[in-house]
């Protein structure tokens, strides 16, 4: 017997997730199928909307690119009231965790190798260092955590031109770890306060980067000030320097990002989603031009799920929602139609920031964001599509993943919801 739902997303990103609370929103019951660990822990946890269109940018605001975006774009389908549905399913989401959500505007956040990105929403523990506000910043790194250079990264910010002086340290961390200890050691120890010579590692942090304040007006730290209790951090090392303390996002494994997957499930779990994981979707059985059931493979035994309505979420070309080898780019789960060109060459373009065809590559979708064949014909009429999976976006470039995960996951899982609702 198929496991039997009104909904059905298939997928573990913020695409997914979204789709399924917005389903869930319809009074539709709904499941979140996820195959594997989602890659919001290699994202920095930022939220980008829109930063680059049509050759201008970085934009203030987002909305104001739209229409500069080609026919095709997944925001063209979707409009601007699907970039804002989805933001406001994220915004309630994460509540309080995030910031941005006061203005459509974006904010100039610094990344750890020092540049300035604009974004719609971004964590909490960012919000003191934003590079459009004025105030002489200290970055922090640690010796033999090579993921932020902190010396680097205050160059280039001086270089960007931001309205305030950067300079950068490198200081040693309380605590000596292994050479390859992930970022969550370190912000365990900081959750623990544990016990070091001198003291303890916040006290003693505190201590050696008072050593080398210089008037500065607040200080930022490679994101790893604590994971479970990192609010406390912050504000312990906040008291003892006397200035506000702010995190940096950094590159994977991203702390920032396993934080927003946290929120991101424990909100799933509070709308009633039932979520199943670790297994693959692999196959389909359809009938009548609508998908029946989604076979997924636990363990080599098939096992039936079946829905009214299929979101399909599963990332692009990085997140393996798309496959490709030498000849072809196809979508596994339900062979639906990836347009390219047929010679490989075709796919990039000689400049490594070129304008690269397989930057867009994806399912072709209606204006329900249901995928066709290369007739412009339905797939299934009960099959949709959300984030990665969707192609007409370069979303490197125009600084829109996020976005375009939650607008599509947003819209794709309120009409599903609807529909299974009827």
């Amino acid at each position: 017997m198929a496991i039997t739902d009104d909904v059905l997303v298939i997928g573990g990103g913020i695409a997914a997730c979204t789709a399924a609370l917005s389903a869930a929103e319809t009074g539709a019951r709904v499941r979140l199928l996820a195959h594997k660990k989602s890659t919001l822990r290699q994202a920095s946890g930022l939220v980008d909307v829109l930063g680059h269109a049509g050759g201008d940018g970085p934009l203030s605001d987002p909305f104001a690119g739209l229409d500069a975006l080609p026919e095709g774009h997944p925001y063209r389908v979707v409009g601007e009231d699907g970039v804002r549905a989805g933001l406001r399913v994220f915004d309630e989401a994460v509540g309080d965790a995030y910031r941005g959500g006061h203005t459509d505007s974006n904010a100039l956040v610094m990344t750890h190798g020092g540049a300035v990105k604009p974004t719609a929403r971004y964590p909490e523990s960012v919000a003191p260092g934003l590079a459009s506000s004025s105030g002489d910043t200290l970055l922090v790194g640690f010796a033999g955590l090579t993921d932020f250079d902190a010396p680097v990264a205050a160059d280039h910010l001086a270089a960007a031109g931001v309205p305030f002086s950067a300079r950068g340290v490198t200081v040693e961390f309380p605590k000596r770890f292994r050479a390859d200890a992930k970022v969550t050691r370190f912000a365990k120890a900081l959750d623990r306060d544990e016990e070091v010579a001198g003291g303890t590692v916040r006290s003693v942090l505190a201590d050696t980067v008072a050593e080398e304040l210089d008037g500065e007006s607040r200080v930022g730290f490679p994101a790893m000030l604590g994971d479970d209790h990192d609010e406390a951090v912050r504000e312990e090392l906040s008291d003892r320097l006397g200035v506000p303390v702010f995190e940096v996002p950094t590159g994977p494994p991203s702390l920032l990002g396993l934080k927003l997957e946290d929120i991101l499930f424990d909100a799933l779990d509070e709308a009633g989603v039932r979520i199943s994981a670790g297994n693959p979707a692999v196959d389909f059985e359809a009938e009548d031009g609508r998908v029946e059931t989604v076979i997924v493979d636990q363990k080599s035994r098939p096992t039936p799920y079946s829905a009214d309505q299929v979101v399909l979420a599963t990332g692009g070309l990085v997140g393996k929602g798309l496959d490709s080898d030498r000849e072809s780019v196809t979508e596994p789960v339900f062979g639906c139609h990836v347009p390219h060109p047929e010679d490989r060459y075709d796919w990039s373009e000689p400049e490594a920031f070129g304008d690269h065809a397989f930057a867009r590559f994806g399912v072709v979708p209606d204006d329900e964001l249901r995928p066709t064949d290369e007739d412009g014909e339905l797939h299934f009429e009960n099959l949709r599509a959300a984030g990665g999976v969707v192609g007409g976006a370069d979303v490197a470039r125009e600084k829109s993943a996020s976005g375009v995960s939650l607008a599509t996951g947003a819209v794709a899982g309120r009409l599903a919801g609807e529909e299974a609702t009827r």
